[in-house]
């Protein structure tokens, strides 16, 4: 944990998984009808959930996606092919029931909240919409700290309680996503200095750039990484990160406060994951990671997670798309626990 944070917030004890279940729970697994190990990494899966909710069986009925929006300064740099504006239009069509993550969602039926952690703009009042701007937009990265270490600890602490939030309010699995115009500067930033990996392997077209662009992206990173030394991870949020990742890592910690899975998208969400890993490493046994993004510099953030996605499609929008894919497979990995049959009662006529 972060000596830095801790003057800011705390929040409550985060207790890793108790990894003597991890055999008991295999053994329940393998005990069902069906020839052990047959259903491979849904299995590991299953073994994880129950593991997260012991002594409760696993369930996944109600699935929410969060969809975490804020503004970059490090976008004055032209790090984007689009401008700061984009984040708000996306907002609306979040809003409005009209973007891939909202089709994506109906498709596997979750709900979706949006929240407002940074947007450059005033937002109108929506049922759908969580208000919790701690600011129009980070400063820009590549001349000063993105945020103040309050901001930077107020977003954490925010993320952390809408989480809580939406979990007392039934939510049994938590998925991620975002949406930030620049954010992939900002998430490649802390990549650098939290895997740790060289500026190079991290940075990669986000929305999509041309080479022109590309140059100016790379250019705009290399004097942000210039300007700060920051290797504490408290430390490299208050001086690279959003306000959007910096919520995204709250609810992280939120999640595995109240012992519920998390599903993480892609690069944007894998580097928060990491922030919150870093600042309580406890919090890793609680996610799961949902994809493998075609961003450059995801590779990166996986292998400082140890982690093993359980989609790769190529996908590289954001929005928690991939997240969404996931929900039904780990919904299937708690009903692997909880609705097949013991091969001791097929075997006995007992069904």
């Amino acid at each position: 944990m972060s000596s830095g944070l801790n003057e800011f917030w705390q929040p409550p004890a985060i207790a890793p998984l108790d990894q003597a279940l991890a055999a008991a729970m295999r053994g329940r697994i393998d005990g069902k009808a069906k020839p052990s190990g047959s259903l491979g990494r849904i299995e590991d899966l299953a073994v994880q959930l129950g593991m997260i909710r012991h002594p409760e069986p696993p369930r996944g009925d109600k699935a929410v996606l969060l969809v975490f929006a804020a503004d970059h300064g490090l976008t004055e740099e032209g790090v984007s092919q689009y401008p700061s504006a984009v984040t708000v239009a996306m907002v609306m069509t979040y809003l409005a029931g009209r973007a891939s993550a909202n089709a994506f969602a109906a498709a596997s039926n979750v709900a979706i909240a949006v929240i407002d952690a940074g947007v450059a703009a005033d937002l109108p009042a929506h049922p759908n919409l969580i208000a919790a701007k701690i600011r129009k937009g980070t400063a820009n990265a590549a001349r000063e700290p993105a945020m103040t270490p309050r901001q930077a600890a107020d977003a954490l602490a925010r993320g952390f309680e809408i989480t809580v939030d939406q979990i007392a309010a039934g939510a049994d699995i938590i998925a991620l996503g975002e949406m930030g115009i620049g954010n992939t500067a900002s998430s490649a930033l802390l990549a650098h200095r939290l895997a740790p990996a060289p500026l190079a392997d991290c940075i990669g077209v986000g929305a999509g750039q041309d080479d022109k662009g590309m140059a100016r992206k790379r250019a705009a990173i290399e004097k942000a990484a210039a300007r700060s030394n920051a290797t504490e991870p408290f430390d490299v949020l208050v001086q690279f990160g959003g306000l959007e990742i910096a919520m995204m890592a709250g609810a992280v910690l939120g999640a595995a406060s109240q012992r519920r899975p998390v599903i993480i998208d892609g690069f944007i969400s894998s580097a928060a994951a990491l922030l919150a890993i870093r600042l309580y490493p406890a919090a890793r046994d609680y996610c799961i990671f949902a994809h493998r993004s075609a961003e450059k510099g995801h590779d990166v953030l996986l292998a400082a997670l140890h982690a093993k996605p359980l989609l790769d499609l190529g996908l590289r929008l954001g929005e928690g798309t991939g997240a969404l894919l996931a929900v039904p497979l780990v919904r299937a990995a708690a009903r692997l626990l909880t609705d097949v049959a013991d091969l001791s009662d097929v075997l006995a006529g007992n069904i």
